[in-house]
C-alpha cells in the first residue's frame, strides 16, 4: 500500500472514531466530510440546540505534499498523537494551526 492510501485510511478511521463519540446528541448531526480527490477531511456539527443554530468544523485534516496537516483541532485530545499512534510518523504530521515559527519547537514536521 502506498503512503497516500495509508494516510487516507488512517485519517478516515480516526475521524470515524471521533464521530462515534460526538454523535450522542440527537439534535445535532455530526457530518464526516471526506474529499479523497483533493485530500481534505473534516468533522462538522450541524443542527439546532435550544433554538440556537449549531454549525462548526471541529476537526480538519489535509494531506499536502506527502504530509498530514492538522489544520484545526477543536477537540480536547492530542490528535497529532492519535495519528502517530495509528502509524503516521511524526515527521509527516504538521500542526498547521501553529505558526511556522512555533512548529520548530515540536516533535512534528515544520511544513
Amino acid at each position: 500500500m502506498d503512503k497516500l492510501t495509508k494516510y487516507q485510511q488512517i485519517i478516515q478511521q480516526l475521524i470515524q472514531e471521533y464521530a462515534a463519540i460526538s454523535s450522542q446528541d440527537s439534535e445535532i448531526e455530526t457530518q464526516l466530510i471526506f474529499d479523497t480527490e483533493h485530500h481534505h477531511y473534516q468533522l462538522v456539527n450541524v443542527g439546532w440546540k435550544n433554538d440556537r443554530r449549531v454549525y462548526g468544523c471541529f476537526l480538519h485534516l489535509d494531506i499536502k505534499d506527502g504530509k498530514v496537516w492538522l489544520q484545526h483541532n477543536g477537540t480536547e485530545n492530542e490528535v497529532g498523537e492519535d495519528l502517530a499512534n495509528l502509524g503516521i510518523p511524526k515527521q509527516d504530521i504538521v500542526i498547521g494551526f501553529h505558526s511556522p515559527f512555533k512548529r520548530q519547537f515540536t516533535d512534528y514536521a515544520v511544513g
